[in-house]
């Protein structure tokens, strides 16, 4: 592949929901601009983009892939993002590093959530917005209606560039709108000129009015052409439409299928012509050591300032980072700078990438994707950049895994291997996180939803051999106390020799720390003050598990008040083993309850769902804080037992059909009802009678 210029370089992000097509539509880009001698299909495990063994087997996109290709003396990287909403680190990626957004839309379900979802995180990215409406091949598919769609939710701005003919069900020609021209389709997908069906010439005509409205709104002396009853030029026609696209003024609507090859190459070639190029967008801001900021432009002789967005653990490869040039140009065998990891990075040689095929690249300038190997110390969200000139790119804000499970080894044992092999598929995946939970003993995985973390425990399996099941993780629940008592713990043990003598008196009462509050009253040095520390200790210990069902305690306070010593049996262990015996004598009688974790969340919905959401809350025995209005509907606060939801994650997809989202933090404990509580005791009893066995 020859070097291009920046100005001759796009970057384009695929979206929609899952199913729409982007895949099958970037097979066919790249066949049709010869980058391959085939079209692979999805079902058949072959396509370029879709090359993991997790995504051939589920027959889904679960990586952003990045492909390179040529059209009309153009530069295109493709960015193929998943449609499933449990891979929106994935989608933030491909976005991080595009510079428009083509959004597919099937013609027989017309906008769908995906597709919403991608026109949200498109607009606050700023990029320029095209869409699709493909597979116009399907049975059922109804090209106005999945424009109506669109235009219901989006308004006026949403204008159909590529109008499709269609006889008995087929896509048999196409319209080119801006150019009053038509198009017949051929088996092969080859189009020919031809004249516009009377049924749509007016519509053509209509459409035609309403873009050069848009273009005479973005000059002003397009303007005065426009009220003026002048035409624009050719090139006036061109520039206003990119400056309107760039603006979110105008929304284009292109047509056709991937699979049948229909409308492939005009919609190229009109991407291409209506693109705006990286020259159009303003510079981007990089910091300095100092935190002093700086304006970059995508200038091959700038500065360097490359940003890793995605990094892919290759079991052949290693470590291969993926990286956008904002500014500068990248060249191989060479050194570069990471101002994060405040190390030089040697770079072997530099690759421009077309699925998982790597292409030898002589540089790669600002604008440009590229990809190198086995770099040691870089990572995702890192910037690479000259050592004399250090410049950090601003990270990718990947979403806050919310749905946790715990993740347990098939053979015992195993549980280190399944952390090992956890984080270094964190290289791969930002957003998932992994604690190993030293109270529950369990290894707890989070994500964004059980498709995330069953592919996980899949890659492990295929990567390190570590077979692994998925459940829901224990609560962690605490226990305290509701009234005074004074008890006695008094440990006496004789042998030959020195025999062992402790006796306390203690206070045990609700206290306002969550950590023990240790006080001593003594009268008369009933107990010497150097055994009252080992009195304390012996309390640390015993709290660590509690009376009722073996949880921490907390809100404890307990008062050393009185009890004897003996000259020369007295020692510090007896001490401790008197206060334990104080607190397993004592609790018992203190009214002991046990306390459930409750969970803060802050549910984002559309305004429909907003009394379904509060019902199913109530159900959850959650209590609703707050409704907030925000951009895109509303913001429900609540707090709710933690246990109550495990499955929220699935559960909210499922009643907003994937339109809600929601963050959870810990709140505070709370005292838990009867039910709940003999419920947890009795969990706790049976999983102690377990592990005896």
């Amino acid at each position: 592949m020859k070097n291009y210029p920046t100005a001759k370089i796009r970057n384009l992000a695929l979206l929609g929901h899952g199913g729409s097509g982007k895949t099958a539509l970037a097979e066919a880009v790249l066949y049709h601009a010869k980058a391959i001698d085939r079209m692979g299909k999805v079902t058949d495990g072959n396509t370029v983009m879709d090359f993991d063994p997790e995504e051939i087997r589920r027959n889904i996109s679960i990586n952003t892939s990045v492909a390179t290709c040529e059209w009309k003396d153009t530069k295109l990287n493709l960015l193929d993002t998943p449609g499933d909403f449990d891979f929106l680190g994935e989608v933030m990626q491909g976005l991080r590093v595009a510079d428009s957004s083509l959004i597919l839309v099937s013609a027989k379900d017309g906008l769908s959530v995906g597709a919403e979802k991608a026109i949200r995180h498109s607009r606050k990215a700023g990029l320029p917005i095209f869409f699709m409406i493909s597979k116009m091949d399907e049975a059922n598919a109804n090209y106005d209606k999945a424009l109506a769609s669109l235009k219901e939710k989006y308004g006026n701005q949403v204008i159909p560039f590529i109008l499709p003919i269609t006889a008995d069900g087929k896509m048999t020609g196409l319209i080119d709108v801006i150019e009053q021209q038509a198009y017949a389709i051929d088996a092969k997908g080859v189009i020919t000129p031809s004249a516009i069906p009377d049924s749509l010439a007016d519509q053509v005509t209509e459409l035609q009015e309403a873009v050069n409205e848009a273009i005479a709104e973005t000059d002003e002396v397009l303007m005065d052409k426009y009220f003026g009853g002048e035409g624009f030029s050719d090139q006036e026609k061109i520039d206003g439409i990119k400056a309107a696209i760039l603006s979110g003024s105008v929304y284009p609507v292109f047509a056709g299928s991937a699979l049948a090859n229909w409308g492939i190459t005009a919609i190229l070639d009109r991407l291409i012509k209506y693109m705006p190029s990286l020259e159009d967008f303003p510079a981007v801001k990089a910091s300095k050591p100092d935190g002093t900021e700086v304006e970059l432009k995508a200038d091959a002789d700038g500065p360097l300032a490359a940003f890793v967005f995605k990094t892919i653990a290759d079991p052949f490869v290693g470590r291969i980072s993926i990286f956008r040039v904002y500014s500068g140009t990248f060249t191989g065998n060479t050194s570069v700078y990471n101002p994060l990891k405040e190390k030089d990075e040697r770079i072997g040689n530099a690759y421009m990438l077309l699925g998982k095929k790597q292409l030898s690249a002589e540089k790669i300038v600002a604008g440009d994707i590229g990809a190198v190997t086995k770099l040691l110390t870089t990572t995702t969200n890192d910037t690479l950049c000259e050592h004399e000139n250090p410049l950090t790119l601003s990270p990718i804000k990947f979403p806050v895994p919310c749905l946790s499970m715990a993740i347990l080894p098939k053979v015992k044992g195993e549980e280190d291997k399944i952390v090992s092999g956890l984080h270094k598929l964190e290289d791969e995946d930002p957003v998932f996180s992994v604690l190993n939970n030293a109270e529950t003993h369990q290894v707890v995985l989070s994500g964004l939803g059980e498709q995330q973390l069953d592919v996980l425990r899949s890659k492990l399996k295929a990567k390190f051999n570590v077979e692994a099941t998925l459940e829901e993780p224990r609560v962690p629940y605490r226990e305290t106390i509701k009234k005074k008592v004074k008890v006695q713990g008094k440990h006496k043990k004789q042998s030959g020799g020195h025999g062992q003598y402790g006796d306390v008196w203690i206070e045990f009462e609700p206290g306002d720390k969550q950590e023990l509050t240790f006080e001593e009253k003594i009268f008369g040095g009933s107990v010497p003050k150097s055994f009252h520390p080992a009195v304390e200790k012996g309390l640390q210990d015993a709290i660590k598990k509690g009376v009722l069902a073996g949880y921490p305690v907390v809100n404890l306070k307990a008062v050393l008040v009185d009890g004897s010593y003996h000259d020369v049996d007295s020692s510090e262990m007896s001490f401790k083993l008197a206060a334990r015996l104080a607190y397993k004598n004592g609790l018992p009688q203190a009214n002991p309850v046990l306390l459930e974790p409750i969970s803060l969340v802050k549910v984002h919905i559309p305004d429909d769902y907003l009394g379904d959401i509060m019902g199913d809350m109530n159900k959850r025995r959650g209590r609703i804080m707050g409704i907030n209005p925000d951009s895109e509907g509303q913001v429900v606060e609540a707090e709710a037992p933690t246990s109550e939801l495990a499955k929220y994650a699935t559960d909210l997809k499922s009643m907003t059909q994937g339109r809600g989202w929601y963050t959870i933090e810990f709140a505070r404990y709370d005292q838990a009802p009867q039910p709940v509580a003999d419920k947890v005791i009795a969990d706790a009893k049976a999983r102690l009678e377990e592990d005896a066995e």
